[in-house]
């Protein structure tokens, strides 16, 4: 038991389905938090709304902080996923300490300018700072409610990958440099404040309903679990690393960054408030990958993603709130679904580290974004790029999961073998 269990109750025990894999079940959400599980989907919203409002109103002060903030938000992923998951740092603690490095990173980027050297130096270390205190909050609030919603992940993920919206707010307020630095300090002590209460579940914690060993009779509970079945095993970072299930998985989330980023530099982008309301409609596309497979609903959001940059090289996009409400929607899907894939495909237990391993997926075209000269040339090569990742996500399949195709049946029944 890692340091991160609570002691086990009366009620809690382990069972082991037929590969083998661990459930510890018995124990009620309210058991452990002494609370209903929906706080552990709602304040990690709070969490990723508020860092995204506050990292939004620090970049709009200094945009020249954004690479350095984006490398070191990507550069905490893993060793932040690592520290959680050995009990050393809590989550809760790690979501305070990072809305305070963002709150820091406010104050010294949206204050009266130094001097020149000064005033680079300052501009590197908060932005630094910031990207690293962003990086700790969403490795927790992104991969958090996954672990308390392990039977339906994909609503939960969806919601909480919605509140990123709220980052498009700050530039539909048009706000001064001092709006910006008051509105940033309050989001940040908002996430602070909320993430005092997050909690990890146990390892291999499963809800009491429905009985991972025993088809659920609930016909929608059967439904999902049909259609997004449990990871086969607990796979370690390195075990997954060596997989291409893995590789595949980065290399779509790789090519629908390029495709968001690419939007958002082009002379007449996609509309602010496009944006936040694509990204609300997330949500929805999270509760839908639930019912009918997080591959489909994936390679559905990758064609929505590349039928938009042929529209916008079309010259057809009117008004620029469509476009922005598609880009949002099929951006934001793709980062709520990797997200939840990602347990699915390699389990609960390492699910922050594994995540992390990708962060470098959506980071490196925020910072080659600048070498793109003439972005609207690129809308066609852009939209084949979102075909291709619809056609990667076809390939996206749990390591160790037999296809009903490949299971042959046995040419020799025991009723011929005996007789």
């Amino acid at each position: 038991m890692r340091t991160t269990d609570p002691p086990a109750s009366p009620l809690c025990r382990e069972v082991r389905d037929r590969r083998g894999r661990v459930y510890r079940v018995g124990e009620r959400d309210a058991d452990l938090l002494g609370r209903a599980r929906i706080w552990m989907a709602v304040l990690p919203w709070a969490g990723m709304a508020g860092i995204s409002w506050a990292g939004a109103a620090c970049l709009a002060a200094r945009p020249g902080a954004l690479r350095v903030w984006v490398l070191a938000q990507a550069a905490v992923a893993f060793p932040a996923g690592r520290l959680r998951e050995s009990g050393r740092l809590p989550a809760g603690r790690a979501v305070t300490a990072g809305a305070l490095g963002v709150l820091a990173a406010c104050g010294a980027l949206t204050g009266l300018p130094g001097p020149a050297l000064a005033d680079g130096a300052r501009l590197a270390v908060a932005g630094a700072m910031g990207g690293a205190g962003a990086g700790l909050v969403a490795a927790v609030c992104l991969t958090l409610p996954g672990r308390w919603y392990p039977e339906r992940r994909g609503g939960p993920a969806g919601w909480v990958v919605s509140g990123c919206a709220a980052g498009a707010v700050p530039s539909l307020l048009g706000l001064r440099p001092a709006g910006l630095a008051v509105t940033g300090a309050g989001a940040c002590l908002a996430v602070a404040a909320a993430g005092r209460l997050l909690r990890d579940p146990p390892r291999d914690w499963w809800p009491p309903h429905p009985c991972p060993l025993r088809v659920p009779a609930d016909p929608l509970a059967r439904r999902v679990l049909v259609r997004n079945p449990p990871a086969v095993r607990q796979h370690t970072p390195g075990e997954a690393a060596r997989s291409p299930v893995l590789w595949l998985t980065g290399l779509c989330l790789l090519g629908a960054a390029a495709v968001v980023v690419l939007d958002l530099r082009l002379p007449v982008p996609p509309a602010p408030a496009g944006l936040a309301a694509g990204g609300a409609a997330v949500a929805a596309a999270g509760a839908v990958s639930d019912l009918v497979g997080r591959r489909a609903t994936l390679v559905a959001a990758c064609l929505v993603l590349a039928a938009a940059q042929f529209v916008l090289a079309a010259g057809t996009a009117r008004p620029p709130l469509v476009a922005g409400v598609a880009v949002g929607l099929a951006g934001g899907a793709v980062l709520a679904l990797v997200t939840a894939m990602t347990a699915d495909h390699f389990g609960e237990n390492h699910s922050a580290s594994v995540h992390g391993l990708l962060a470098a997926a959506w980071a490196l075209p925020v910072l080659c974004a600048p070498a793109v000269r003439t972005p609207h040339g690129a809308l066609l090569p852009a939209g084949c790029a979102g075909l291709l990742c619809a056609a990667l996500a076809l390939f996206l399949k749990a390591p160790g999961r037999l296809s009903a195709r490949r299971v042959l049946p046995n040419p020799h029944p025991l009723g011929e073998e005996m007789a």
